[in-house]
């Protein structure tokens, strides 16, 4: 198979891990690792008559009427998100130097996006990433990534690498495929000064200029 039908292989699972060989797996999460994600959620919001305060790392209890400053009962908060990339999951600006990094790695690595966007939207991610130069399987999950990560694990015969912002994936992961190389990343650096290291991480790097020296390092 050529790099460039691997980029445009099938977008589920089980199909994306027949494709798979003895090279190394890197799978990465797509908001605040190579989209920014809360960047855009906060015009979305503005646009609704809604106001995001970064004053902790969620968005749960950290969204306020812009009339009233009320908050926007947690309850409402999977809806608002939800509404968000219904209307704007194509329409995200990539992290810089994201793209070039995975086209340089993509000639030593097998590349996934593995991503909690809503089923319903993965064709139009996976299309708006490729229009960022970032034209690799998209793997729409939802919940856990651990045991999705954990299958594809069991399906390849070479390590496997995963990158994601929040801490709760990162422990997922570290709890279902021990054997992952953990990397927590967190491109927004208002949401990065909110938050250290994840606990089950391996190592910290936000900008994709450490990112990709850290993983041609992991090759040597």
């Amino acid at each position: 198979m050529t790099l460039s039908a691997e980029r445009h292989a099938a977008h589920d699972p089980d199909d994306f891990a027949g494709t798979l060989d003895n090279r190394p797996l890197l799978l990465v999460d797509a908001d605040e690792v190579l989209l920014r994600f809360v960047e855009r959620l906060e015009r979305y919001l503005e646009s609704q008559g809604l106001l995001l305060r970064l004053d902790s790392f969620r968005l749960s209890g950290n969204i306020f009427t812009r009339d009233s400053g009320a908050p926007v009962p947690p309850a409402h908060t999977k809806g608002l998100i939800s509404d968000f990339f219904d209307a704007c999951v194509d329409d995200i600006d990539a992290v810089p130097d994201a793209a070039a990094a995975l086209d340089r790695l993509s000639g030593a690595y097998r590349i996934a996006i593995l991503s909690n966007v809503p089923a319903r939207c993965r064709d139009r991610r996976a299309a708006a990433l490729a229009g960022h130069g970032m034209a690799f399987p998209v793997l729409a999950n939802s919940g856990e990534k651990g045991p999705v990560v954990r299958s594809l694990a069991d399906r390849t015969q070479g390590p496997v690498v995963f990158i994601d912002d929040l801490p709760p994936q990162v422990s997922s992961v570290a709890a279902h495929a021990p054997e992952t190389h953990r990397i927590h990343s967190v491109a927004d650096p208002r949401l990065a000064r909110l938050i250290g290291k994840a606990e089950h991480a391996h190592i910290r790097l936000d900008d994709w200029t450490a990112l990709e020296a850290h993983l041609f390092g992991l090759l040597a």
